[in-house]
């Protein structure tokens, strides 16, 4: 059974301008231990999103610097069919989907190693990130995520888990889910064109949906925040502020704490890699701490320190 003790919990990707995932250019070993020294005053428990270097030094750098910190360390999946329902692609050729499976292949590998090799510092494993929700462009078919389940059961010690949007949960995946130590669910209302005054109640829908399903598997949430910036595409641009952002994580944080429901807030830093070239693109501006780590209005309180003008 997934019993951690209850701490604050947040998402943690690292990369600074001119870094990202896509072009291998990964923080170094002092810019993440910059940041975690930021984070490991507020939470205990981070989440990543693949096994890549960036993981391998976020774990190398709590080992080392003997930070109290625990991670859930997740698989960066790649297509392994193509998803025709995905509205900004999705659709591959099949030498490029047998090159993913292989990919994938390789990237459980690496999950493998350095789950034994940070034994410690991983609190759980997750095979994949939002790859079964009907808008994906990397869909990966249940029973490959079975499998991958199945591998690490054998393979290692920790706990196993998947990251998806709530509505696969409330059916699709239910094969799934006997595979499985815990259920991680995302919900973002700012998505669904909610206001902040229905936000946290469409929260507790979602989570609660999911929960009722498996009354007897524990269920966490992995994603839940608010972006601060929008050009209007997907997300109203009056719905997106740091007062906006401020107010859903109090209340979201009054709920789960109460509840003691392990709660990954979306997310730590800006992410100025992500989404359209367009500088207002929600997808960059979901941090609760600007790119120049400088805490956002939500953070002020607790990193006086830390605040610069622009905050």
């Amino acid at each position: 059974m997934f019993n951690p003790p209850y701490a604050n919990a947040i998402c943690y990707s690292g990369y600074r301008d001119g870094q990202s995932p896509p072009s291998g250019v990964f923080p170094s070993y002092e810019q993440i231990r910059e940041d975690l020294l930021i984070l490991q005053r507020n939470w205990r428990y981070l989440r990543i999103y693949d096994c890549s270097r960036h993981a391998d030094t976020v774990l190398e750098v709590i080992r080392n610097e003997r930070l109290p910190l625990q991670v859930m360390l997740g698989m960066g999946v790649q297509a392994e069919v193509s998803n025709y329902n995905c509205p900004w692609g999705g659709v591959y050729s099949d030498t490029q989907l047998q090159a993913n499976r292989e990919a994938n292949n390789a990237e459980l590998e690496r999950m493998v190693a350095l789950s034994r090799r940070y034994s410690k510092e991983v609190l759980a494993l997750s095979i994949g990130n939002e790859a079964s929700v009907e808008w994906n462009d990397h869909m990966v078919p249940i029973d490959r995520l079975i499998a991958m389940a199945q591998h690490l059961r054998r393979e290692t010690d920790h706990p196993i888990t998947f990251c998806e949007n709530y509505v696969p949960w409330t059916g699709k995946l239910k094969g799934l889910v006997d595979h499985l130590d815990l259920i991680s669910v995302h919900t973002y209302p700012v998505w669904e064109y909610k206001s902040i005054d229905e936000a946290l109640a469409y929260t507790q829908e979602n989570y609660y949906a999911v929960k009722g399903r498996y009354p007897d598997k524990p269920v966490v949430i992995t994603e839940a925040g608010w972006t601060t910036a929008s050009n209007g595409v997907g997300i109203d641009s009056w719905n997106a502020s740091e007062d906006l952002q401020k107010a859903y994580y109090d209340r979201l944080l009054e709920w789960v704490t109460e509840d003691q429901i392990l709660t990954f807030v979306f997310e730590a830093f800006d992410e100025p890699w992500k989404g359209s070239p367009d500088p207002m693109e929600p997808e960059k501006h979901w941090g609760l701490f600007a790119l120049d780590r400088t805490p956002k209005r939500v953070m002020a309180g607790l990193y006086t320190d830390l605040m610069s003008d622009a905050h």
